[in-house]
């Protein structure tokens, strides 16, 4: 069955024990219940709490020419996409063979901070293309993510402190779990060549969305 979210209620139901509901439409505290807790950013909060693969978006960057340099530190400011999450890496290079240092640049509210005029970001998304498309989630991120609606109702669903500790329990287990099958998606990972190496070898790769700050493509 296709990941919806009606399934994903009727996922945290059971994960409470309690019974399913048949549409979003029930008249049922249960269901009022869940839509409060999905409603107060569920998917946001869920994504960065992980580099998802299925939600990582890789975009360039050019300066924001209408921040002024603050005169000290560095002096090109790179406004965060809408849509970001969370940062998992900054190059200075499309292929990410130079991943920038916390020397090389600044995360400061809603910009990036470098000394170059132009960046690479891999970052995790939660445009409707990327970690708020149902459609790509991996069950285990599906399980995760219903435990944690779970873990967000339980309090008005139980009296017992150890239910709640069990439903939180649960919550916390498939989040690792989750972790643990997106790291081994990842694919081997190895330390970036030098430059002699890297001229011997040629440049090559590539990845899911090269599109510019202005025009960030799927």
């Amino acid at each position: 069955m296709a990941t919806s979210k009606l399934t994903l209620y009727k996922g945290a139901l059971r994960v409470l024990g309690q019974a399913s509901i048949a549409a979003l439409t029930d008249a049922v505290e249960n269901r009022r219940l869940l839509d409060e807790a999905y409603d107060e950013n569920a998917i946001g909060f869920t994504l960065e709490q992980g580099n998802w693969n299925f939600a990582i978006r890789t975009i360039e960057i050019n300066y924001d020419t209408s921040v002024s340099d603050p005169g000290f530190s560095f002096s090109r400011a790179f406004s965060k996409p809408s849509d970001w999450k969370k940062t998992v890496r900054l190059a200075s290079d499309e292929y990410f063979s130079n991943s920038m240092t916390h020397r090389e640049f600044n995360d400061e509210q809603q910009y990036w901070w470098a000394d170059i005029d132009t960046i690479y970001v891999q970052y995790v998304s939660d445009d409707s293309s990327y970690g708020s498309d149902l459609s790509v989630w991996p069950q285990a991120f599906v399980n995760y993510f219903e435990a944690y609606l779970a873990s967000q109702i339980v309090h008005r669903v139980f009296q017992s402190e150890a239910d709640v500790k069990k439903v939180f329990a649960l919550a916390q287990n498939a989040l690792q779990i989750a972790k643990s099958n997106d790291a081994w998606n990842e694919g081997a990972k190895f330390h970036a060549p030098g430059g002699w190496a890297s001229a011997r070898r040629g440049r090559g790769g590539g990845h899911r969305d090269r599109g510019s700050r202005s025009n960030l493509t799927g």
